[in-house]
């Protein structure tokens, strides 16, 4: 912040007062707005970024806190710690053991001769209140974590503390923890698959960059020893104003400032945002060069198409980890080809895409209609694709239950683009039709 002067926001100001508490550091809304001399709602806007940054918590009970940032790299398994924020829960005992993973949960729905052969050590038995059984389980090496808002003896917490494995009471009942504990378990997968700019940020040597008042022939000498063809141009805070390469200084001389060649307000990213994002953000902008930036504009590090989309393949080759919506929508559908060849796809309408009143869903037509295209285009092309736009102008309602058949055919296609028109049918009578315009993210 200093030498900045009002270079910075408030906002900005506030979120670096935050980045240099310690951390456990207790956070008031109205102690920060008085320290900082800001309106409480400015500082309310600060401290909501902040817990997206990760860097401060709200727990119940205890406020918010100042707490370390998580690293980005996302483990299957969740620690009993993760278990408390996920239940909304609050710890009885052994808090020292909140760190440790855990590698399954049990219901502890049957008789204890029966239980004890299903809690091993570092897993989490979900249980009510039944003082035996949560001794039974910390003697075994497992936590505890007590639904309906019960709690547990002295003698429990006790055991908790001595062995460091964590007693845990939450208001919920038994079958809702288990499913808030599945469904961050499925989250947890598919962040794990969705990879960031920062993923492959990391791993990139060290960033060249250029200022305002550097020469062409500075330029030419930086792109001759590093071996890139374009580099950002920073001013005194670091702060991206330009971008410039070796083909923007053709017609300079060796001397001559890079300023008027250079191009202002270039666009950027974010560490946070998705590689098929960035790969979005390339295509339809034309470029292939792209400064990534932290939330005050400075420079991070920059990324060209070509590793992007590397990138994007490497993921494309992974197993599928967790299921999102589409991949829910598209689960009961399969792949069958006509007599020509050509693909289509055919499945049923469950009650899970249906409106209150029994039809399909507009948005799950809407997302059927564009997943096929995407396959289509890609089986016809091999290329990945994003929507650019769609135009949809027929609809019928479908029932649930109903079997519809998703008829694609390709109208043209470009090295960039690919227009595909979609036929929705059920028994012969047509239900949906539409026309999507999809830009290929790997040509180029």
């Amino acid at each position: 912040m200093e030498g900045q002067g009002d270079a910075i926001t408030k906002h900005e100001q506030l979120l670096q007062h935050i980045e240099s508490l310690k951390v456990g550091t207790k956070i008031s809304v109205r102690k920060l707005a008085k320290e900082l001399a800001v309106s409480e709602g400015t500082a309310y806007r600060a401290v909501k970024e902040a817990e997206n940054l990760g860097i401060v918590i709200t727990k119940e009970r205890i406020g918010t806190v100042r707490v370390e940032k998580k690293p980005r790299n996302i483990s299957e398994q969740l620690t009993f710690g993760d278990v408390v924020d996920i239940v909304e829960g609050h710890v009885l005992g052994g808090a020292g053991g909140l760190n440790k993973h855990l590698h399954k949960y049990v219901i502890g729905a049957m008789k204890v001769d029966a239980m004890i052969r299903y809690i091993d050590a570092d897993s989490l038995l979900i249980v009510g209140n039944r003082d035996d059984v949560h001794s039974l389980a910390l003697e075994q090496g497992a936590g505890v974590l007590v639904t309906g808002g019960f709690g547990t003896s002295r003698e429990v917490k006790a055991l908790a503390d001595q062995l460091d494995l964590p007693v845990i009471s939450s208001r919920h009942d038994t079958f809702t923890v288990a499913s808030m504990i599945n469904r961050a378990i499925f989250d947890r997968l598919i962040k794990k698959k969705i990879m960031l700019v920062e993923d492959i940020l990391d791993s990139r040597p060290r960033l060249h960059t250029l200022k305002i008042s550097s020469t062409a022939g500075e330029l030419l000498q930086l792109s001759q020893d590093s071996g890139e063809q374009r580099f950002p141009v920073t001013d005194e805070w670091n702060r991206v104003i330009g971008i410039i390469g070796r083909r923007d200084v053709e017609t300079l001389t060796a001397g001559q400032n890079i300023e008027k060649a250079m191009i202002r307000n270039p666009v950027t990213a974010g560490l946070q945002t998705s590689l098929a994002s960035a790969a979005q953000i390339m295509m339809w902008e034309g470029i292939d060069f792209l400064p990534i930036v932290d939330r005050n504009r400075k420079l991070v590090g920059s990324l060209t198409r070509k590793e992007v989309l590397q990138s994007l393949r490497d993921v494309r080759n992974q197993p599928q980890l967790g299921e999102t919506f589409d991949h829910l929508i598209w689960n009961g559908f399969a792949e069958e080809r006509d007599e020509e060849g050509h693909l289509f796809f055919h499945g049923f309408i469950t009650p899970q895409m249906a409106t209150d009143l029994g039809t399909i869903s507009e948005g799950v037509l809407s997302t059927l209609m564009t997943l096929s295209a995407f396959k289509a285009a890609k089986d016809i092309t091999g290329n990945d694709y994003v929507l650019d736009n769609m135009s949809t102008y027929f609809i019928r309602p479908v029932q649930i239950e109903h079997s519809v058949i998703v008829m694609p055919k390709l109208l043209e296609s470009s090295r960039r683009t690919c227009k595909i028109e979609i036929e929705i049918s059920h028994q012969d009578t047509l239900v949906a039709k539409a026309v999507l315009m999809l830009q290929s993210i790997d040509h180029g």
